[in-house]
């Protein structure tokens, strides 16, 4: 909440005025500033001087609704706190993002540095309602979407098909490319990454720039997903992928997956040469039999923190 002065910036984003120092906030929502401030911070945002005027009616209501789900019961404190980080932290990269495709905009469209400002203003008028609307529409679809898979699920004793796909030899490649052609290598991996999951049948985790996390209910499915992102380079013209594979049970912590499958899959990554699959032995096994994937067990492998196995590479099978 970092005041910008003079520009009209903040206000133009807000569309609302700041008129409210946190006292002031916390004494309205009828709780104390420490404990209004916990609420804050949780959401990402750091604290601000007692005598700045930073605050709005919203943060007024947001504070309030936070509050209520408090005291109504609908969630504990520490519950509350845990969904407030979990929507800093996913809104904090989308509005980075949003805000990365304004400047590109605003440099194609070759607007000086001096007129930045003004431009900002304009481009907030235009487009901030139509995010607004669409960050709940998406966030609406895919909490229909979480809730119908968990709803009569055990989550502590959760089996899934995990998957790690890597970029080869990313480190390099960033060294003898430019910036610029360093960001569209990332957006057209993540954007086809992301497409083939979700059109296969997974779900993305989490990107980690070279990187994709991704898991599916079935074995089948996570193999099938592997297998069009190592074949899609060749197609694309992009760096080849290594994939690796395991099933078993996994931990799901707001919206993250944890575990010994979540390592191993991880483990089986690195291990993996370019452009091949390495399935663990659990994730081989439910493999076994489908026509559509030939498996071929590889050397006993040490991997490191999980011990020795013989993992599989998985590669396509008769159709």
């Amino acid at each position: 909440m970092a005041r910008v002065d003079g520009d009209g910036l903040t206000e133009a984003f807000l569309r609302e005025p700041r008129r409210y120092t946190s006292h002031q906030v916390a004494e309205m929502a009828g709780v104390p500033v420490y404990r209004a401030r916990r609420f804050w911070r949780a959401l990402g945002f750091a604290n601000v001087a007692d005598d700045a005027v930073e605050f709005t009616d919203s943060d007024v209501e947001a504070l309030r609704t936070m509050i209520g789900m408090v005291s109504s019961g609908v969630y504990d404190e520490e519950h509350v706190l845990l969904m407030a980080r979990s929507l800093g932290r996913a809104t904090a990269r989308l509005a980075e993002s949003q805000a990365e495709l304004g400047v590109e905009e605003l440099d194609q469209a070759g607007v000086p540095l001096a007129d930045r400002p003004r431009a900002w203003r304009r481009r907030a008028e235009r487009v901030v309602p139509d995010l607004a609307r669409l960050l709940v529409y998406a966030w609406q679809r895919q909490l229909a979407a979480a809730a119908g898979r968990i709803a009569e699920q055990d989550m502590s004793a959760v089996r899934l098909s995990v998957g790690f796909a890597d970029l080869v030899a990313f480190t390099r490649l960033s060294r003898q490319i430019t910036g610029s052609e360093l960001a569209r290598l990332i957006d057209r991996f993540e954007g086809r990454s992301a497409d083939i999951v979700t059109s296969t049948g997974g779900r993305v985790v989490k990107t980690l720039g070279d990187s994709v996390l991704f898991v599916a209910d079935k074995a089948h499915v996570a193999a099938e997903i592997a297998l069009r992102l190592v074949e899609t380079p060749r197609a694309k013209g992009m760096p080849e992928l290594r994939v690796g594979l395991a099933s078993g049970p996994v931990i799901w912590r707001m919206g993250d997956v944890f575990g010994t499958t979540v390592n191993l899959a991880s483990r089986l990554t690195a291990l993996a040469l370019p452009g091949t699959i390495l399935a663990g032995p659990e994730m081989a096994e439910e493999l076994e039999g489908d026509r559509a994937f030939l498996l071929r067990e590889v050397n006993r492998l040490s991997v490191r923190g999980l011990g020795e196995l013989a993992p599989f590479t998985v590669t396509r099978g008769a159709t």
